[in-house]
């Protein structure tokens, strides 16, 4: 005799009943967990987001700070003549080698060179950790400029910080019209005559090999003459008539491609005071 199960209407209504009560708890813990997880997640972020903004603004002003500092040991180009005085610079660091400013920017700093180019990366002039690092000079040039190829490097950074105003470069209004700068070093000055603004990929040894151009440098003004965003057409003539000329690259980051990086090249010119 095979056994009957029986159930009663009503009984199966409060089964029902109660499966959907559990069904409502259960979904109504669910959506409490996943809306505090969402509640959780945007204050983590307003937290970073807070913080990153502090961190940030705390790095510009440090840059600032020692900014402000080194532009008060300034070697002044009247002093040139009998020898830019540098010694306070290189009491704060012997690794100075030189003063970079380029006209109607806030680049403006001295210059540096450690044994590799990791050194001043993240390193400010009085070898404290900083992300704004330091202007620096390719390990591989000679440190008194005495290279036929010199190249500078600098972060990008907002508000003009380091080599941030190379970027003004790339608005030809502002490349036509702005085209000289110093480089001040212990012994002499020169003056800086803008050739050229590119922008090109890390990888490019053109310009980031500063060995292979040292005995002869007709291969890179024609590299530049061909890939240059931007040239002045009657300094490359002038640089071409020079027996001796002497370039020099400032290199930052940029943000067209991956890896891009913005380089404005100079003519280095001896500067000479006025009688």
């Amino acid at each position: 005799m095979n056994p009957t199960v029986w159930c009663d209407g009503k009984e199966q209504g409060c089964q029902i009943s109660l499966f959907q009560f559990m069904i409502k708890i259960l979904l109504k813990a669910v959506n409490f967990i996943v809306s505090f997880i969402v509640f959780f997640s945007l204050c983590t972020a307003g937290v970073y987001a807070a913080y990153a903004l502090w961190d940030n603004s705390r790095i510009y002003a440090a840059a600032k700070d020692v900014q402000a500092d080194m532009l008060k040991l300034k070697p002044q180009t009247q002093d040139v003549e009998n020898g830019a005085s540098f010694e306070e610079l290189l009491a704060v660091n012997p690794d100075v080698c030189a003063w970079v400013s380029l006209d109607n920017t806030k680049v403006d700093y001295p210059v540096l060179q450690g044994d590799t180019n990791l050194a001043y990366i993240n390193k400010d002039v009085y070898g404290n950790f900083a992300l704004a690092g330091s202007i620096f000079l390719d390990s591989r040039n000679d440190r008194t400029f005495a290279d036929t190829y010199s190249l500078l490097y600098g972060h990008h950074m907002e508000n003009s910080g380091m080599f941030g105003d190379l970027e003004l470069y790339k608005k030809k209004a502002f490349f036509d019209n702005n085209t000289t700068g110093m480089l001040i070093l212990p012994d002499r000055a020169y003056k800086l005559e803008i050739l050229a603004c590119l922008l090109i990929p890390v990888s490019d040894d053109f310009i980031f090999n500063t060995e292979q151009w040292q005995a002869d440098i007709d291969g890179e003004l024609a590299y530049i003459e061909e890939n240059a965003l931007y040239l002045h057409e009657n300094t490359l003539e002038e640089v071409n008539r020079l027996k001796e000329p002497k370039l020099l690259a400032l290199s930052t980051c940029s943000t067209e491609f991956t890896d891009a990086r913005t380089i404005i090249l100079a003519v280095m010119k001896p500067y000479q005071t006025a009688d």
